[in-house]
């Protein structure tokens, strides 16, 4: 069918070449200025649509869903502050290289600075945060085959942009003139002209592709040196770029132990360490091999910063820097999975530096395990029920503040088939929920569960409307510490009452009714006992819960430093 006019013309070009590219989902906030190519997605086939009704939720949910298929997801909405919404999950993507395509609509060149009614300088409005910008060419009543090509191109290399080695997001900003339906303008010219039509194959107009990249034989000779000293250990931080059985190879054939934070991919892998929160990481190690961005871990980034290793390799993809604190000498940037699993002819026998960490890790666990089975419920043991109750295959999404840190702290490393993700880009408490759900709908048929506090749910409540609006069960583990339990962490806490008007901000929320609002099933577990049989239902239903249980901060704080001192007393009687 022929479009009705410039508008329509120029957006389904646009989407037929995002669908050619690979493009498989976009996020749509609804609006007037954005017309065109809502009615473009909606006529697309290949592409899914999941319908928000604010933006911010939008955002959030599209970064979710590029979190796990590391593919561009694109999200779209009208002009003015609507785009604004978009800014935190984007600096977001930015920070965590995942792949998102910003679609703007924005009202036409000679509104802007006219004082029209929802008008602002959407131009580049994203600033450094995105991998490209570009103001869109506006649609013309005759346009030239270059000008359809050049809308072509832009598809593909929008696209290609986002998916580059390295990933993020890209902004593209239309302007549109009205009508913005699919009104008939009999003065617009909608035949394509023959050299700007699309491919006959189906492929996209321009086909980007990229060579495999591997370690040089300079990088390899480096490794080389370095793992002939024994003494040598291996930190992985959020998003390392190297696939999990590869690097626990690596390594075994080296001789070195893996510190694996809980959003690095390997936590729950076999023959890697986690309990590093709680027990003295051995000191002067002769090699530090890290991989990924920093670590959640305040200790281990401590540890980092005091160590003066004669090595101290960082390997990111994409060039990106994750050293804050300016120690590393060699830097890799591994844009493939691509890494060797027997860098040497060394057949390492037990060392006394690898049996320190093995004997403090199994004190570490065995202890956290007793502490937690004779003392009352607190925070971290509702962690361990989660990450133990959890059905294999789940999806598993953490908070940011204290839930990261909980799952830092108490979750033992083992065989647990669970995929675990987390907004650890910028580390901000917004859009969490929206992000969950964004990760969930890319495992429709798995559990989905969310362990989040009672502040960063309440800054993204509108994206709970998602679980019914797009059809995404889950179960969301609530802790509600009445406020920011985490500032109880840090200096601020001896500053009354300041500290508590300010920085705690207790709300006396019941978040029964926002689940009641948003038409879930509501549980509060006030024991062990309660919240294992709540859990455990959910889980296993299908249906979407949300389990709240209330803690005392200060409590929590207090039974975590036991536990510490419990671990540290048990290694010094058996070490």
């Amino acid at each position: 069918m022929t479009p009705a006019n410039r508008n329509i013309l120029w957006a389904e070009i646009f989407v037929d070449e995002l669908a050619r590219c690979g493009l498989k989902a976009v996020c749509i906030a609804p609006g007037s200025r954005s017309t065109p190519l809502v009615m473009a997605f909606a006529a697309n086939p290949s592409i899914k649509i999941y319908s928000h009704l604010d933006e911010r939720s939008a955002s959030f949910f599209a970064l979710g869903l590029a979190l796990v298929t590391d593919e561009p997801v694109a999200m779209l909405c009208t002009s003015g502050t609507a785009t604004a919404n978009f800014y935190p999950a984007i600096i977001e993507a930015y920070q965590s290289q995942v792949p998102l395509l910003i679609l703007t609509a924005d009202r036409s060149h000679e509104l802007r600075e006219s004082g029209a009614n929802q008008t602002i300088d959407q131009v580049k409005m994203y600033g450094d945060n995105v991998l490209w910008a570009v103001d869109v060419a506006p649609p013309e009543a005759d346009p030239p085959a270059v000008l359809i090509r050049s809308l072509r191109t832009l598809a593909c290399r929008a696209y290609a942009k986002a998916n580059d080695l390295r990933k993020g997001p890209v902004h593209l900003n239309f302007p549109f003139r009205k009508p913005l339906e699919p009104t008939l303008v009999t003065t617009d010219n909608t035949e394509i002209p023959a050299d700007a039509l699309a491919r006959a194959d189906g492929k996209p107009f321009t086909v980007f592709s990229r060579g495999v990249s591997q370690l040089s034989d300079e990088q390899v000779e480096i490794l080389k040196t370095a793992v002939e000293y024994e003494k040598g250990v291996i930190i992985c931080g959020p998003h390392t770029p190297v696939p999990a059985r590869t690097l626990i190879d690596f390594a075994h054939s080296v001789g070195y132990p893996i510190l694996a934070d809980p959003l690095s991919g390997l936590r729950f892998e076999d023959q890697v360490l986690g309990g590093y929160n709680t027990y003295p990481i051995p000191q002067s190690p002769d090699v530090i091999l890290r991989f990924g961005a920093v670590p959640t871990s305040q200790r281990l980034i401590d540890y980092l910063g005091k160590s003066n290793p004669r090595y101290h390799i960082h390997v990111n993809r994409g060039g990106e820097w994750s050293d804050d604190n300016h120690m590393v000498t060699h830097f890799f940037d591994v844009s493939g999975d691509t890494w060797p699993t027997d860098i040497s002819n060394i057949a390492r026998a037990e060392t006394h530096w690898q049996n320190q960490f093995r004997a403090a890790e199994k004190i570490t666990w065995d202890t956290i395990g007793d502490e937690i089975t004779d003392g009352a419920y607190f925070d971290g043991a509702v962690m361990v029920d989660v990450i133990n109750l959890m059905p294999p295959d789940s999806t598993f999404f953490v908070g940011n503040s204290l839930a990261v840190r909980l799952l830092d702290q108490f979750g033992e490393p083992g065989s647990k088939s669970i995929r675990i993700y987390g907004n650890r880009g910028a580390s901000g408490i917004d859009g969490l929920v929206s992000s969950a759900l964004g990760v969930g709908a890319a495992y429709p048929d798995k559990p989905l569960v969310l362990f989040i506090g009672d502040i960063s749910l309440y800054h993204d409540m509108n994206g709970l409307l998602a679980i019914q609006r797009c059809g995404i069960p889950i179960t969301i583990v609530l802790l509600n510490n009445n406020g920011g339990g985490i500032f109880h962490m840090l200096p601020i806490k001896q500053f009354e009452p300041t500290f508590t008007d300010l920085f705690i901000t207790p709300h006396g929320l019941d978040f029964s009714h926002a689940a009641q609002l948003y038409g879930l099933n509501y549980v509060r577990a006030d024991d062990r006992k309660s919240f294992q049989q709540a859990f455990t239902e959910s889980v296993t239903s299908g249906k979407s819960h949300l389990i709240e249980v209330r803690t005392d901060a200060l409590k929590d704080l207090q039974r975590r430093k036991e536990i510490v001192a419990a671990v540290q007393n048990a290694l010094k009687q058996h070490i």
